[in-house]
């Protein structure tokens, strides 16, 4: 059984920051991939960004220069550092993990932390 803990979420000005955090615990033998995707009011969820054991990222066109995606390997934890915010930005964000429990590959979703950007 793995649980992921996202915090960090809230209410930011446009222009502004937010730093957003996914810690995983429990059965983790090793990492593949861990993310952050969002849903916004009224649309499907999609993928922010994400970051293999190994350092690798992938960002969603829409947040690239602005979101920064990290990975503290010896604490499971993922971080999304959000610059430069806008509207459109306001969402639920999820973390995501890909991990192997030993026996077989696993998802595994957080229950997200809401992000809303207005003056």
């Amino acid at each position: 059984q793995v649980t992921l803990v996202e915090s960090g979420g809230g209410s930011v000005q446009p222009g502004g920051s937010l730093r957003l955090s996914c810690a995983a615990t429990g059965n983790i033998f090793s990492i593949n991939t861990m993310g952050w995707y969002r849903q916004g009011p009224g649309k499907q969820r999609e993928l922010v960004a994400t970051i293999t054991s190994g350092g690798s990222t992938n960002y969603a066109d829409s947040v690239k220069g602005r979101f920064t995606i990290s990975l503290a390997n010896a604490k499971n934890t993922v971080y999304l550092q959000m610059n430069s915010v806008k509207p459109e930005d306001t969402a639920v964000y999820y973390c995501n993990l890909k991990y192997s429990n030993g026996i077989r590959w696993v998802d595994d979703w957080g229950k997200g932390t809401l992000v809303t950007v207005s003056s």
